[in-house]
């Protein structure tokens, strides 16, 4: 009986991780689709790319800033305040 239910067990398991398999095939786009959607993202843009990089470098700024300090930055933040 225990040998039954491994194989059972096996069996549903193996369905299912098939039937998932199968689902992701199904809902993913294909290969064209996939172009286009990489053609859209925002990093394919050079100014966004260039605000993204400023943006990015600014935060940097802030965080070595706030890494140097002894002060506790968090405590002035918030109605508490």
């Amino acid at each position: 009986m225990s040998g039954m239910r491994t194989i059972l067990t096996s069996t549903a398991a193996i369905a299912f991780m098939g039937f998932g398999y199968g689902m992701w095939s199904v809902i993913s786009p294909g290969e064209q689709r996939r172009e286009e959607m990489l053609k859209n993202l925002p990093e394919s843009n050079p100014v966004r790319m260039e605000e993204t990089r400023q943006r990015n470098a600014m935060l940097m700024q802030v965080l070595r800033d706030a890494a140097e300090t002894s002060d506790n930055l968090a405590r002035g933040l918030g109605p508490g305040k």
